[in-house]
């Protein structure tokens, strides 16, 4: 078996509020969907309603978003400061090509108001490595290796 690539699916309770919160980041809107079908423009809603799915890219990756279905959702960190440690949503690595773009990476989260689990940190395994979480409970390991400089 050969896989072309791999589109995870998110677990969201809103997709139009999960697509505003990762444009913040920098990713772009690619469709959306609701019970009439593909919403024109990615919009977040049409006559038929709000969309329930939808998908997002960043360069050649891509995340599909599907509302209260698909998986499950984590939650959002109650500790201060907030923690990862148990997260039950989906763990995903984002990979940047280098060390200085994570840190421009956790600067943008930090300025759109999101939660960092991680400030960028070089790990022991050879990577400078930031944690964010969706407001969900997703978390994502945006990384570089630090060979990368």
């Amino acid at each position: 078996m050969k896989v072309d690539h791999v589109t995870p699916v998110l677990n969201v309770a809103s997709v139009p509020e999960s697509i505003a919160w990762f444009e913040g980041l920098g990713w772009e809107r690619s469709f959306t969907w609701n019970d009439g079908g593909m919403i024109e423009g990615a919009g977040d809603s049409n006559q038929h309603g709000q969309a329930d799915f939808g998908g997002i890219r960043s360069g050649s990756t891509t995340l599909f978003m599907c509302q209260d279905g698909q998986g499950q959702r984590g939650a959002a960190p109650a500790a201060d400061p907030p923690s990862d440690d148990g997260a039950a949503g989906m763990w995903m690595s984002w990979w940047l090509d280098t060390p200085a773009d994570v840190d421009a990476a956790h600067q943008r989260a930090v300025e759109q108001g999101v939660v960092v689990t991680l400030p960028p940190t070089d790990e022991p395994w050879g990577v400078r490595e930031c944690r964010i979480m969706h407001p969900d409970g997703h978390v994502f390991r945006i990384s570089s290796g630090l060979d990368r400089a």
